[in-house]
């Protein structure tokens, strides 16, 4: 494989990852279960881009001109950047025959970002525990990272299938 193709397999695992990530957060808010509004992202991102890095509270933060579109370009563009730390740890032998622990590993892993730097500068405190249920959001993190592992293994897998 050229190292176009491999980037383009990272990238396509990134964003099938990412995307099974957003299925799980779209049946827990259908459940009622209240999951990150993208749009605040994208406005942490806007104002970082202007030099500020944390914030009181994001909700009453100055709105940023296309927040939403940036809070999912960053998401998906995090996404696929965890995909290639993946295949960097991993080789990309583990694309073409993945298997699912350093995928569910490093799922878990990514968790520490939210937790220990965008929920501060975003004004909830590390591991939310500005909020008024830190060990809940916490878990609740966990859980959502854990399915974007899964995505990655899954993703992989079916990549893994049509590319052979």
């Amino acid at each position: 494989m050229t190292a176009l193709t491999d980037l383009l397999l990272i990238a396509l695992i990134g964003i099938a990852a990412t995307a099974c990530m957003d299925l799980w957060l779209l049946l827990l808010k259908r459940l009622g279960v209240p999951t990150l509004n993208f749009a605040f992202i994208g406005r942490w991102a806007g104002h970082l881009l202007r030099g500020r890095i944390a914030h009181e509270a994001i909700a009453r933060a100055e709105p940023v001109q296309g927040e939403l579109a940036w809070g999912w370009l960053v998401h998906y563009g995090v996404g696929i950047a965890f995909a290639g730390l993946l295949v960097l740890t991993q080789g990309m032998a583990w694309v073409t025959e993945p298997t699912p622990l350093p995928a569910l590993l490093l799922g878990a892993a990514t968790v520490a970002l939210p937790l220990l730097v965008m929920q501060p500068a975003m004004g909830a405190g590390f591991a939310s525990s500005r909020t008024a249920t830190p060990l809940k959001n916490c878990l609740r993190s966990l859980a959502n990272h854990l399915v974007f592992g899964l995505g990655l293994y899954l993703s992989a897998l079916v990549i893994a299938r049509f590319a052979a």
